[in-house]
């Protein structure tokens, strides 16, 4: 587990939208990602280039894709101001903008044009969140829903990012169909055309349980410990410490929800297993391969909530 990070879902996520902020076609994402494998395996220098070139395509991308919204914010004022004409040239540029970009990448199903981060931490025990659900519980038996949402407002432990995207597969046909409209002196029509396209952007929430973080960021430090021959009885202090608020943490996510029983379960089978290993100094390598390739399976689904 030498080659992960105790973060490596969030830091792989916010790659993926600040420096990759474009959504292909599946099958075509699948296709580039197998090629630049290959390419890596054969010449680093050369993936390098490639990814360097990329990155240069991206940022024009998204700089065009932003700009055809601005354009596109400033006919709607245009209008407000019965300044048609204007409104006709600002629509022009839009409608422009992105079919630069779509002639760069024509596959291009959506283009990300704006992040938003949001950490969301709980600071609470295990014993004081069953105690909140108890009460909601209490509550809806009752019929009070409010006072049960109430009570469960801020039960969250998650870092949510917001990606706001255009959907290119209708929204240059909604500012080209808005043109007719002006010419006809459909002024009202014309406005609500643009408010429709721009409500037409897509926002799709990216959420990653903090308690799975932390938990992987105690495994990585614990694997470090249990791979050391001759541990000294700190470090075993350590050992057993991390492995304890690995748990500890998995607990925390599972009373927030996160996940399903049988899923915890698993883990906490799994970190019985590395503590077998593990005690009486003994030490190892590949130890905590299976724990950790399932804490990614169950983090993943969570990723990406729309």
């Amino acid at each position: 587990m030498k080659t992960r990070t105790s973060m490596l879902c969030l830091s792989i996520l916010l790659v993926i939208l600040f420096s990759s902020p474009l959504y292909a076609e599946e099958n075509r994402a699948t296709k580039k990602s197998r090629n630049l494998t290959e390419s890596s395996m054969s010449d680093p220098n050369e993936n390098a280039n490639v990814e360097e070139k990329v990155s240069q395509k991206r940022e024009k991308i998204v700089k065009e894709a932003v700009a055809a919204i601005e354009e596109t914010k400033k006919a709607l004022t245009a209008l407000e101001n019965d300044r048609k004409q204007d409104a006709l040239n600002a629509l022009e540029k839009s409608v422009g903008k992105l079919e630069i970009v779509l002639e760069r990448d024509p596959d291009l199903a959506f283009a990300v044009i704006d992040t938003k981060i949001a950490i969301h931490d709980l600071y609470a025990s295990l014993k004081g969140i069953e105690q909140a659900k108890k009460q909601a519980e209490d509550y809806l038996e009752d019929n009070d829903i409010q006072k049960a949402r109430g009570t469960l407002k801020g039960m969250a432990s998650e870092v949510v990012i917001s990606a706001v995207s255009i959907p290119l597969a209708t929204y240059p046909e909604a500012i080209k169909d808005v043109v007719p409209l002006i010419d006809a002196g459909k002024t009202k029509e014309a406005k609500t055309a643009l408010h429709v396209a721009l409500n037409s952007l897509i926002v799709t929430d990216y959420i990653i349980p903090l308690p799975f973080i932390r938990a992987e960021e105690n495994l990585n430090l614990a694997e470090s410990l249990a791979e050391k021959k001759d541990r000294t009885e700190k470090e075993n202090t350590s050992l057993t410490f991390l492995l304890e608020d690995a748990r500890f943490q998995l607990k925390m996510a599972e009373a927030l929800g996160y996940g399903n029983e049988v899923v915890y379960e698993t883990l906490h089978k799994q970190i019985d297993k590395v503590i077998e290993k593990t005690e009486g100094n003994k030490y190892g390598s590949g130890y905590f391969d299976e724990i950790s390739e399932f804490l990614s399976e169950l983090i993943s689904p969570l990723t990406e909530n729309k």
